[in-house]
């Protein structure tokens, strides 16, 4: 079997006495869809800002396509591969749709900085370049009308999908999404869960997903990891998930 794209060991974050994340050990083989899932509280976003550089483990390793990922600024994480979106939406309020996924092509941008304050050389082509890609990406999440509107004055819904499209601008392997299906309604959810699928088949992505909708999650995802108090409580496929007594009593209570 192929070495996994991603995979921590050991891996954990104390905050003085508190112990947001103990021996969390999971594995990330190249185009799965996984969900990370567990009561609130249970150190789900806290392993995220651990594998994006927010938070520095306090014991542990983190692999990722061959790199160790610990001590790594999140700017260097993300230029190695991994994009994310937030619990809490994340944009640049004050700037248009369009600007938020064009300020994510910068990674790749090849002008240099002279040739930026003066205009010149490589500066042209390569703007007309990031402008494009940038509209198509708003063409598949259908916000090409919202082009020049504020990201503030969007609904909530297409909030959410501008986040994703600018996490994809990156041009990531592995995609990250926390709670993306927060605040939608059943259609909305479904018409996400569609979506999922959509971009890792047409973006040849491997996307870990924190999500409360259990229909979401079981109905998209090939493995689950299940955390609970900062523990790994369980891993397994989506029936031996939901299945499994120990994940009911954590998420319904020791009477069930």
């Amino acid at each position: 079997m192929m070495e996994p794209l991603l995979k921590t060991s050991n891996l954990s974050k104390s905050f003085g006495g508190i112990k947001a994340v103990q021996d969390f050990n999971i594995y990330l083989h190249s185009g799965e869809l996984v969900g990370l899932i567990g009561p609130n509280g249970a150190g789900k976003t806290t392993a995220f800002n651990l594998l994006t550089g927010v938070y520095t483990p306090t014991t542990g390793t983190i692999t990722f396509d061959g790199n160790s990922l610990v001590g790594l600024k999140p700017y260097k994480i993300t230029k190695l591969g991994i994009a994310r979106t937030f619990q809490n939406i994340r944009l640049f309020d004050k700037l248009t749709v369009l600007d938020n996924v064009k300020i994510a092509y910068h990674y790749h941008i090849k002008y240099t900085l002279p040739e930026a304050i003066l205009r010149i050389g490589r500066y042209g082509s390569e703007e007309e370049l990031v402008e494009k890609k940038a509209l198509d990406l708003l063409s598949i999440f259908n916000l090409t009308d919202k082009r020049d509107e504020l990201a503030s004055n969007l609904p909530y819904g297409q909030q959410r999908r501008l986040e994703i499209a600018r996490a994809l601008a990156v041009q990531p392997k592995l995609l990250l999404l926390d709670e993306p299906a927060a605040g939608m309604n059943p259609q909305e959810t479904k018409e996400l869960m569609d979506m999922i699928r959509w971009i890792r088949k047409t973006f040849a992505l491997t996307i870990l997903l924190i999500e409360h909708d259990m229909s979401l999650v079981m109905g998209i995802c090939e493995r689950i990891y299940v955390l609970e108090f900062g523990k790994m409580l369980a891993h397994g496929t989506p029936d031996e998930i939901k299945s499994n007594t120990e994940v009911i009593k954590a998420y319904l209570g020791e009477e069930v």
